[in-house]
């Protein structure tokens, strides 16, 4: 599998959710005592580096086709994570005490891809099993006084009502007043010069009349004035 070096660190460093972390002794590839790493743990990421909180990790095991043993060293907690295979190389990490090493081992253990499929398929399993075991249930309504030799009560009727349903008055009403409101308009489509003609025309010659008989007050007014004088 191919690996982005820049999107791993990129990854390690992020703000992203952290299975488990903290301080563990790994043992060295080629000097074989052991050196204190901070171990970060992201999915099946384990991520180390040489102290809390730097940028960049030292290194990083993909948890896939591996499993957590413990190891024999008497004067340490250590376990090893063994990848199977000829040439493949096993980590040795050892904790600072029998819990941690434990919690360690646990996590890890439960880290890989492999064994999250394998608890999906457990669960998928135990809910058929459920499934199949929930017993059918009966109608309440239905042979409840049989044993009385009485007659099984029906329930009572459903009655729906629509909400959007009107009283009849209200709606001959409405239907009414539409037909009244409809037969009033034309029922062809009007250009704007037919309406202008129909609305308009009225209200200038209403207008004209106005200014004439204003106009005709006015000389009214005024010869009035002079007889006065």
């Amino acid at each position: 599998m191919k690996l982005n070096e820049k999107n791993l660190i990129a990854f390690a460093v992020s703000p992203t959710p952290v299975d488990k972390e903290g301080w563990l002794n790994k043992r060295g590839e080629v000097n074989k005592g052991f050196q204190r790493r901070w171990f970060v743990l992201k999915g099946n990421l384990l991520f180390y580096f040489e102290k809390k909180g730097d940028k960049e990790p030292v290194g990083v095991i993909i948890l896939e086709g591996c499993t957590i043993e413990l190891a024999e060293f008497e004067d340490h907690f250590s376990f090893k994570i063994v990848f199977h295979g000829p040439g493949n190389r096993s980590y040795i990490l050892a904790a600072d005490s029998h819990d941690v090493m434990e919690q360690w081992m646990k996590a890890l253990a439960c880290a890989s891809h492999d064994y999250m499929k394998l608890m999906v398929a457990d669960l998928q399993r135990q809910l058929e099993e459920l499934e199949d075991n929930v017993p059918v249930t009966t109608n309440p309504f239905i042979n409840i006084n049989n044993h009385q030799g009485g007659s099984s009560p029906q329930p009572p009727p459903r009655v729906r009502h629509n909400p959007f349903n009107k009283p009849a008055s209200s709606h001959n009403l409405r239907s009414t007043s539409t037909s009244n409101a409809s037969s009033s308009v034309p029922r062809s489509k009007l250009t704007f010069r037919e309406l202008h003609n129909m609305y308009g025309r009225p209200i200038l010659i209403n207008h004209n009349e106005w200014r004439h008989r204003h106009k005709l007050s006015l000389e009214r007014q005024n010869s009035t004035a002079l007889i006065s004088l």
